[in-house]
């Protein structure tokens, strides 16, 4: 793609987030308690999440009619070279318990590459966005991952979604928390990849996410001098999704050997 295609893209995709940021944020505080039904097990599903996803998709169609929609609530094909993967409201949980800790996620990859990346969290008005090769960003200011160097000093997010066991997660914990690690949880995966990407925290471990959760992330991680695990392996893993490792450099090694979960190479680097 020409660097002008790729910059319409970029510039509108600023525009779209902060769009659906506004309608998430609306949709917020008019909310009423007990307003959302479960999908599965702690998996939260809420009117907003429709609403913000048909807007996205609505932007994107008239924007780029030719390019390909993948998003949580409505599905989508994940076939031909250009493709939006899009997570109206990452962090749904917090959204329908009324805590400030959620976001709109979206990624543009093109021919398997993630080119561009977005997460906004409309309550805080924090917008991060990664360019592959031109670095990732808050509100315009560049970021720059960690200098942590041991898990003993390190703050480590941990993911948790009922496609994973709770004796994995359990594991997991005790895996991290035994290394030395401060281990927090804040259930949202795309923010949670952000702070990364800002050094807010120093990795983010969690055995599966959806491609809608993380992409955008992993993105910004290594765009901020970060190391990231391997998902996405294949074009079959954006819809089957996997498991997910990013952190700051003087850890990732550590936290790979803790978790199981090997680091992206350089050979096999996007």
């Amino acid at each position: 793609m020409s660097s002008t295609t790729l910059d319409e893209r970029e510039n509108a995709l600023h525009g779209i987030i902060r769009d659906a940021g506004l309608l998430a944020l609306d949709c917020y505080r008019k909310r009423r308690a007990g307003e959302f039904s479960l999908k599965g097990r702690q998996d939260f599903l809420t009117e907003a999440d429709g609403l913000v996803e048909a807007r996205v998709f609505a932007q994107l169609k008239a924007r780029f009619p030719e390019d390909s929609l993948l998003g949580e609530e409505t599905g989508g094909g994940s076939g031909g070279s250009r493709l939006w993967v899009v997570d109206p409201i990452d962090g749904t949980a917090n959204f329908a318990r009324g805590i400030d800790h959620f976001c709109v996620a979206i990624a543009y990859v093109e021919d398997g590459q993630t080119e561009l990346a977005a997460t906004y969290n409309p309550v805080t008005g924090e917008l991060y966005t990664a360019r592959r090769g031109r670095g990732a960003a808050k509100n315009g200011v560049p970021l720059r991952v960690a200098a942590t160097s041991t898990l003993e000093t390190a703050s480590i997010e941990l993911g948790w979604s009922h496609h994973t066991p709770e004796g994995e997660y359990i594991s997991l914990f005790t895996a991290v928390f035994s290394g030395g690690a401060s281990v927090r949880r804040g259930a949202s995966g795309a923010l949670a990849l952000a702070w990364v990407a800002e050094g807010r925290t120093d990795g983010y471990v969690e055995y599966f996410m959806n491609a809608w959760d993380c992409l955008g992330g992993l993105l910004m991680v290594r765009e901020a001098g970060g190391c990231t695990g391997t998902f996405p392996v294949t074009s079959a893993d954006l819809v089957m999704g996997g498991p997910v490792l990013a952190a700051a450099p003087g850890v990732a090694g550590h936290l790979a050997e803790v978790t199981g979960l090997p680091l992206m190479t350089r050979e096999n680097s996007t």
